[in-house]
């Protein structure tokens, strides 16, 4: 799916919970969240693509702590990490999540390109990476959001993208 999507975690987010925020594109948790792999307490192994996000979003070592052990990881901690984007305050995150949706929402169609290059990223060699890009980069220069970006730019007001 190409369109930006944006996870708002509050409380727990535990087993393929954490899977499917880890599987968002922009991940905003509340100072009250915290992430768990708790699947080794009743005998069973991660799900969900969690082996697959967590190692790449934090690294084997770190991830393997939470499968294993089973450690709880609390939003600020996930901050550090790289697990999360951003922490708020517990009252602020429906806001701060709809906030960021709606800025993503307003963005040029290159916003899914870039989300397509950065997934596909993960598992590529860089000469592959490379290829993706320039591919991306010649599609996104055909659209109008590019015209309308570069004019906009040319003549110093904010750019209006219409996704097209």
């Amino acid at each position: 799916m190409e369109i930006p999507v944006v996870s708002a975690v509050r409380g727990p987010a535990a087993g393929i919970g954490c899977s499917f925020a880890l599987a968002c594109d922009i991940i905003i948790a509340s100072d009250t969240a915290y992430f768990l792999q708790a699947f080794r307490n009743i005998g069973l192994s991660p799900d969900g693509g969690a082996s697959y996000l967590l190692s790449r979003a934090i690294g084997r070592v770190r991830a393997m702590e939470m499968m294993l052990l089973g450690t709880r990881v609390p939003a600020d901690k996930a901050l550090e990490w790289g697990m999360i984007t951003r922490m708020v305050p517990d009252a602020e995150l429906d806001a701060a999540a709809l906030k960021m949706a709606s800025e993503l929402a307003q963005g040029p169609r290159a916003l899914g390109i870039i989300k397509r290059v950065a997934w596909s990223a993960l598992d590529a060699s860089f000469e592959t990476v490379l290829t993706n890009e320039r591919i991306a980069q010649r599609e996104a220069g055909r659209s109008d959001d590019f015209v309308e970006g570069v004019t906009a730019f040319l003549q110093k007001r904010p750019a209006t993208f219409t996704g097209k």
